[in-house]
């Protein structure tokens, strides 16, 4: 039996009947009842993992706690999590913890951004992260507790907490957990890890910034152009049905049905993500704010054109995915059903959050 680890966290003597409601008094739970802490819980945790419990991870904004790999043991033990999951949940909080994925805006903004995890490679099977039935729902303990160890880090260490620093006007349930396994059996394209540059057999976890999913129903479509066509103006309502472009990215979870429709024809992601970038427009007339509702396309598309572009009219056309690349695209869900959905992101480019990618250490 391995060594156990020196800890440095506080311990506390629970006098209550029930820890779990201390836990609750201490306000350390993300509204559901987490399972206590122990000690003997946390060692067989970090018994997982070879490294330090205070090798530091990162820090978590807006609070910039520090976590340590103590700390994310102790909210994954919180979560309900095996330690078997705990190689994948230390990468993810790394990935959380890269400046280019902004987890401070994230927890502060009135949008409702929540990190998504998107888990690859054989670590899937190995600890049961499903990708296929029910894929962004309930039912597995792998994708509910990893998710929501994300969570509790963002709680206790973070410091975001709701009627306090974190200002979501609306929040979502995915902000509980919001993890997946794509189901790369079921794709008849590449992995989502190795068209970022991983290997098949290398596990990775990457996180995205997305609000709740958009359910995409297409049970007629039968050939690539007419399905690409449905699922892609079916995504104008991201946003707002006007905010063309978006200044996000955005995840398209393509069914497992939807993706054997496009493979048919022949087509690739990248056939896929072009065709969305050029079809899917709309004439300026009917962006205009006060058109169909007050919200209107952004005020740098109604300004004097910068001299590299042509002033727009009305009849300029404006793509609703600022670009092809902006698209990123996984494969989950189960085998019968052509249910696809679409995840906005929070806000993009240099000053919003990144797609992020780490590799799981197993």
């Amino acid at each position: 039996m391995p060594e156990a680890a020196s800890l440095s966290s506080q311990r506390i003597h629970v006098t209550e009947d029930d820890p779990i409601e201390a836990l609750y008094a201490r306000g350390v739970t993300d509204g559901l009842p987490v399972v206590p802490p122990t000690e003997t819980r946390v060692q067989r945790m970090l018994a997982a993992t070879e490294r330090d419990p205070s090798e530091l991870i990162g820090l978590i904004g807006p609070n910039y706690g520090r976590a340590t790999i103590e700390k994310i043991a102790i909210n994954a033990v919180m979560a309900g999590c095996h330690p078997s999951y705990f190689p994948v949940v230390l990468a993810g909080v790394e990935a959380m913890c890269e400046e280019q994925f902004c987890i401070h805006g994230i927890n502060v903004t009135t949008f409702s951004a929540t990190p998504m995890a998107i888990v690859n490679g054989p670590i899937r099977k190995q600890i049961g992260v499903n990708g296929g039935h029910n894929a962004l729902g309930h039912g597995f303990r792998a994708n509910a507790t990893i998710g929501r160890t994300f969570r509790l880090c963002i709680i206790n260490i973070g410091g975001a907490k709701p009627h306090e620093i974190t200002k979501a006007t609306m929040g979502h349930p995915a902000q509980y957990t919001f993890c997946v396994g794509e189901n790369e059996e079921e794709s008849p394209w590449e992995p989502f890890h190795v068209e970022r540059g991983y290997r098949p057999e290398q596990s990775t976890i990457t996180l995205f910034a997305g609000h709740s999913p958009m359910q995409l129903n297409d049970h007629a479509s039968r050939d690539a152009e007419q399905l690409a066509l449905s699922l892609g103006w079916t995504m104008t309502a991201l946003w707002n049905h006007k905010n063309f472009p978006l200044f996000s990215d955005t995840m398209l979870v393509v069914c497992p049905e939807h993706a054997k429709t496009f493979a048919q024809d022949g087509w690739s992601k990248n056939d896929l993500r072009q065709f969305l970038f050029e079809k899917i427009r709309r004439p300026l007339r009917e962006l205009r704010p006060g058109v169909n509702g007050g919200e209107g396309v952004g005020v740098s598309m109604l300004r004097t054109p910068q001299k590299d572009r042509e002033p727009a009219t009305d009849d300029t056309l404006f793509p609703k995915f600022a670009k092809p690349e902006r698209i990123a695209i996984i494969v989950a869900g189960g085998t019968a059903g052509r249910f696809s959905a679409a995840v906005q992101g929070w806000a993009g480019g240099d000053a919003g959050s990144k797609i992020t990618t780490k590799e799981i250490a197993v």
